[in-house]
């Protein structure tokens, strides 16, 4: 009778412990995707400010030219 007592006790064990596991694994795999997607949003804002300070470089770049040649013609065209 002691004996079926220690490997109910050996059974219960293995069982809470194979639970334990699992829901160890679990919360691994949960926190591996939301790390996974908090990079992935990371990485598309930082994408997303390198070509919006992109845009505004060549949006002024393209003032400053456009401006510089309407002048010289009108320089030229006047002078």
């Amino acid at each position: 009778m002691r004996m079926r007592q220690t490997i109910a006790d050996l059974e219960r064990q293995f069982f809470e412990e194979a639970e334990a596991d699992r829901q160890r694994r679990e919360a691994l795999a949960r926190s591996t995707e939301i790390r996974a997607r908090r990079r992935e949003v990371d990485r598309i804002h930082r994408n997303g400010k390198l070509r919006f300070v992109s845009l505004c470089l060549v949006l002024f770049a393209t003032a400053a030219l456009v401006t510089v040649a309407m002048f010289e013609t009108l320089y030229l065209v006047m002078g």
